[in-house]
C-alpha cells in the first residue's frame, strides 16, 4: 500500500494513503459482484457424458452471470479511480 507525502506549512512530513475508506468500501462491492457473476456461472454439467443437460444454457449461466462479472470489473475500476473530495 502505497503512500503519499505532503508537507504541511511548518515544513512537518504528513503521510496520507492514497486510497481512502471509500475506496475500500467500493472494491469489497466490486469483488462481491465478481463472486456473485463466477458463482452464478458455475454448475449445470451432466455427470454421464452420453447425457445432454439444457440447464447449462440458461438465462442466469448466459445473461445473468456475465453481467454481474462486468460490472464487478467496472466497480473495480471506478474505486481505483475515484478521488474524494478535497478538504
Amino acid at each position: 500500500m502505497a503512500k503519499e507525502t505532503n508537507k504541511t506549512e511548518e515544513g512537518n512530513v504528513q503521510f496520507s494513503f492514497v486510497f481512502t475508506k471509500v475506496n475500500y468500501i467500493i472494491m469489497i462491492v466490486g469483488i462481491v459482484l465478481l463472486a456473485l457473476g463466477y458463482l452464478f456461472l458455475c454448475g449445470g454439467g451432466s455427470d454421464d457424458p452420453n447425457v445432454f443437460n439444457a440447464e447449462m444454457f440458461n438465462a442466469r449461466r448466459l445473461f445473468v452471470s456475465p453481467i454481474l462479472i462486468f460490472l464487478g470489473f467496472v466497480t473495480e475500476i471506478v474505486a481505483i479511480m475515484y478521488r474524494g473530495k478535497k478538504e
